[in-house]
């Protein structure tokens, strides 16, 4: 598989486009990530003019307004700038897959961005140019790296990236109600793990010929509104004994019981979810079994990446 396009704060891949001249390498991103994600980077207030080092900007409360302004001159105002760099690049950022935001950042920051009323500062906003691009991009996984320091936050938003690659891929495919069938399918034990299924199961279900752009736009909607919930591990031992029963028949009362184990080991949190996947896959690879092997479930994004490890 090719790398998968993500912006990215360039002050993360090392580039000097601090406020002081310096950075914020993320050695995760950079290590890691730079070999799965072709990572695109951005910086507004340097595309905006403002150089490095540059004066510090802040969010500041005006009225019913929030504004970028200068920490040490409120004449300096970059909110509409922002705006409009963000707007600029509407169609360049609709090939991304996924957004990595510097955390804290006025201009950057997804959330918890720190306001000043009166001088005084809640963690309560969003970084001008983020806020933006994500009201312009709203299907698009976002994320900070500051959370990418979270287990299960990391895995769920790669996992998230790659499903939303793989959707712009089946719309550069074209669009059938066959295809929409099965890509639902190949992604339903992922939903289920956040939710039951069948809501979004019959909005598939009502796709033909002549609404499928339309059923398509409100699928889409909905899958990664649901995968934003991060999947917690009673979600997970659902998923686990659901795929279990497609080896019922199969199995021999020792590996049942082996299986069952394991799965109740990983509900108690002794063991990673690895653990009953690789067995589970160890099973399939002796059962076949059609439904299971086109499921991304338990192989939603390259083994390499290692996430399931950890959670």
């Amino acid at each position: 598989m090719k790398k998968i396009p993500v912006g990215i704060s360039s002050c993360l891949l090392g580039q000097p486009v601090r406020f002081d001249g310096g950075h914020k390498r993320d050695a995760y991103i950079t290590g890691t990530l730079s070999g799965y994600f072709d990572l695109r980077p951005y910086c507004p207030e340097m595309a905006i003019g403002m150089g490095a080092p540059r004066p510090t900007i802040q969010l500041t409360a005006t009225g019913d307004q929030i504004r970028s302004v200068g920490v040490k001159n409120p004449d300096l105002d970059v909110t509409d700038k922002l705006r409009e760099y963000a707007r600029q690049l509407k169609s360049e950022h609709s090939e991304l897959c996924g957004y990595i935001f510097k955390k804290d950042s006025p201009s950057c920051g997804m959330e918890r961005v720190k306001v000043y009323t009166g001088g005084q500062p809640q963690k309560k906003g969003s970084g001008i140019y983020a806020q933006e691009l994500m009201m312009l991009n709203p299907l698009l996984p976002v994320e900070e790296e500051g959370r990418l320091g979270d287990p299960k936050l990391r895995e769920n938003f790669i996992q998230r990236v790659y499903v939303f690659y793989r959707w712009q891929k089946l719309l550069s495919e074209g669009l059938t109600p066959g295809r929409l069938t099965r890509f639902h399918a190949r992604h339903k034990l992922i939903v289920m793990s956040r939710e039951n299924y069948i809501d979004i199961g019959r909005i598939v279900s009502q796709a033909t010929k002549a609404n499928i752009h339309e059923i398509a736009g409100s699928y889409i909607v909905k899958l990664m509104k649901i995968l934003k919930k991060v999947a917690h591990r009673k979600n997970h031992v659902n998923v686990l004994q659901h795929i279990q029963g497609y080896l019922k028949k199969e199995l021999s009362p020792g590996d049942k019981a082996e299986l069952c184990e394991l799965i109740e080991r990983y509900r108690k949190g002794e063991i990673p979810l690895i653990v009953p996947i690789t067995l589970l896959k160890h099973h399939f690879r002796t059962y076949p079994d059609p439904y299971i092997a086109d499921s991304y479930y338990m192989s939603p994004y390259p083994q390499e990446l290692r996430l399931i490890n950890e959670i």
